[in-house]
């Protein structure tokens, strides 16, 4: 069963990742640009990390695996608080929003849930709003139920179209929140998120329209097979596999394929 992964962070990863994340069956990933460990000092490094993913990182991906790599380009929330340069990446994003594989705005959201992080938030969501792009958002590490219901208050009063966003790292604790919307709600199959037998067990409950799956697969401990991981439990639990191929495929293939960059062919 093939898969797409629509949150991998593979600039973190090794070849024999890509490899790896191939042969159980991804056949097409999306990594967002976000916080790499270490807090950037100047909007230079932004340029930089932008340019990496967006060409070595889609080359990478083809030449070691095969693979389809998008990207999605985005002040993550947590150096958004560094005001003077978030306004200076910010200033320049729009340019990165119209390269090719560039298929989305993101990820972008809340850390702190602070009124800067807000200001980047809403500023990029414009950007998105106006190209018609797919966004995703990252709710905050901290007091993660506050700060998903400020992000679906902020989605609500800016009248966004909310088939093209997608509410990310959801849990157990945040999904009546989430799906008060009607956004595309993402799982991240990562320690500290959520496992993927609670993730299973959710959908159970919720079902699978716009629920999607990912991994995230950074520095930090996790797991860049998460997502077929998860597939093969699913089919172990007795799931049918047209609900299994729903979330590990359709769904991620459906709400990227919005993007006028998206040029993955199932």
């Amino acid at each position: 069963m093939r898969i797409i992964d629509p949150h991998m962070h593979m600039v973190s990863r090794s070849a024999d990742d890509y490899e790896r994340a191939r042969q159980a069956g991804i056949e097409c990933c999306v990594e967002p640009a976000f916080w790499s460990g270490q807090d950037k000092h100047n909007a230079g490094a932004f340029f930089d990390y932008f340019e990496q993913i967006i060409e070595h990182e889609t080359d990478r991906a083809d030449r070691t695996a095969g693979m389809d790599h998008y990207v999605t380009i985005g002040l993550e929330p947590k150096e958004a608080n560094y005001r003077d340069m978030a306004e200076e990446v910010l200033e320049r994003v729009p340019e990165y929003l119209d390269r090719d594989p560039v298929v989305g705005v993101g990820e972008i959201g809340f850390d702190q849930v602070t009124d800067d992080e807000e200001w980047a938030f809403r500023r990029q969501l414009e950007m998105a709003e106006e190209r018609e792009l797919p966004v995703i958002i990252h709710t905050p590490h901290t007091d993660k139920p506050a700060g998903t219901e400020r992000i679906v208050e902020i989605i609500d009063e800016m009248g966004l179209t909310e088939d093209n966003i997608i509410i990310d790292h959801n849990t157990e604790h945040t999904i009546d929140i989430s799906t008060r919307s009607d956004c595309w709600i993402g799982f991240t199959l990562y320690p500290g998120k959520i496992e993927d037998e609670a993730a299973i067990d959710l959908l159970e409950e919720y079902g699978t329209d716009k629920m999607i799956f990912n991994s995230a697969a950074d520095w930090d401990p996790s797991d860049p097979l998460a997502v077929p991981k998860a597939r093969d439990k699913m089919i172990d639990r007795g799931w049918d596999r047209e609900e299994v191929r729903k979330v590990v495929f359709e769904n991620p293939y459906e709400f990227f394929d919005q993007s006028p960059n998206f040029e993955y062919e199932p």
